[in-house]
């Protein structure tokens, strides 16, 4: 044994203790000045979003409340839209059926479509074709939505009554799709809704898109190296991975189709009928609705106009709440075990 070498040795350095959270907090580096400016930026504009949404709400309240106790129908329940009698009369019966009705029917057609083409693509066309193709739904999302109205009133309009036909020849014992007027203009909530659908293929297709193109690319090489072929790599990694952000794509879909106006009041004509039948030309939806008679409305009828815009305001809060719900407590959906 060398004793030299032993007695140069440093001692032992005593253990260190342990940092307690406080430690810790004290430790940590002072934020830099730009860091303090972003985030009381975002801080502010989180606060300032919520304080815009509180207003929002709360001028809509105070001026649907005085039209709602003046009105001798049912709010809720009435069909007829009528604030010009004395006493005034309305109801959001008809309007609130057409409005889920037709966003419903817009959003089955639309997803499937708009997940075929996002996937088609990112994971099927040569880079020739998916420019091109991503480029011009690009375009379509840019369309303004009278555009899409008018559209639809001079071509959409005369080429649904062969449809219509045949939906009622082969379906009218669905009653649903039977047409109880035959004959007359396709302006009915099934037109409408196909026209919602068009509208927004592109928004959905586009989140999808780009959502796709975040899955993890090692996710889809280990399953083509296990022999996965290329429908099985999208189902097993990709649409798992993406499942929140397809969600929230449709989410994004859903809320314009709630709240389009100018499309919906060009080619669906104003009726307080409420008819199961979606191919008669009956019924509306609270945005043609407000369009239609905001124009011409007296202050008590814009209040009475308010009033639908706070129900149709509650009815988007409460969908885009329940896809954050799902996405919340469904961890599959959050793309973490893709």
């Amino acid at each position: 044994m060398d004793m030299t070498q032993t007695a140069d040795a440093p001692p032992p350095s005593p253990p260190k203790p342990s940092a307690t959270p406080d430690t810790e907090v004290r430790e940590r580096p002072a934020l830099r000045a730009g860091d303090r400016l972003f985030l009381g930026l975002s801080g502010g504009s989180g606060i300032l979003l919520l304080v815009l949404m509180a207003a929002i709400a709360g001028f809509l309240s105070y001026r649907a409340v005085d039209a709602i106790s003046q009105d001798h129908g049912n709010f809720f329940t009435t069909f007829e839209w009528n604030t010009d009698a004395t006493p005034p009369v309305f109801g959001i019966a008809v309007l609130a059926f057409g409005t889920i009705v037709s966003s419903v029917i817009a959003m089955a057609v639309a997803v499937p479509i708009s997940i075929g083409i996002a996937l088609f693509i990112t994971h099927y066309a040569h880079r020739r074709v998916a420019s091109p193709l991503a480029y011009l739904v690009d375009l379509l999302a840019a369309v303004p939505s009278i555009v899409y109205g008018l559209w639809g009133a001079l071509f959409l309009v005369p080429h649904m009554n062969g449809l219509d036909l045949w939906l009622d020849r082969y379906f009218g014992w669905t009653y649903i799709l039977d047409q109880s007027t035959p004959g007359s203009a396709a302006r009915s909530l099934l037109t409408v809704s196909i026209l919602l659908a068009i509208m927004i293929v592109p928004i959905i297709t586009n989140v999808s898109r780009e959502v796709f193109r975040q899955v993890p690319r090692a996710h889809q090489e280990a399953a083509l190296a296990l022999g996965a072929t290329r429908w099985e790599v999208v189902r097993l990694s990709v649409l798992p991975f993406a499942r929140s952000g397809i969600i929230s794509a449709s989410m994004l879909g859903l809320g314009r189709a709630l709240g389009e106006t100018m499309a919906v009041a060009t080619v669906l004509s104003s009726s307080s009928v409420l008819s199961l039948h979606l191919l008669d030309p009956e019924g509306g939806t609270f945005a043609q609705n407000i369009a239609s008679h905001f124009g011409e409305a007296t202050d008590f009828g814009r209040d009475a106009l308010i009033a639908g815009g706070l129900v149709l305001f509650v009815i988007t809060l409460i969908v885009n709440g329940a896809a954050r719900l799902i996405i919340a407590r469904r961890k599959e959906y959050s793309g973490a075990n893709a």
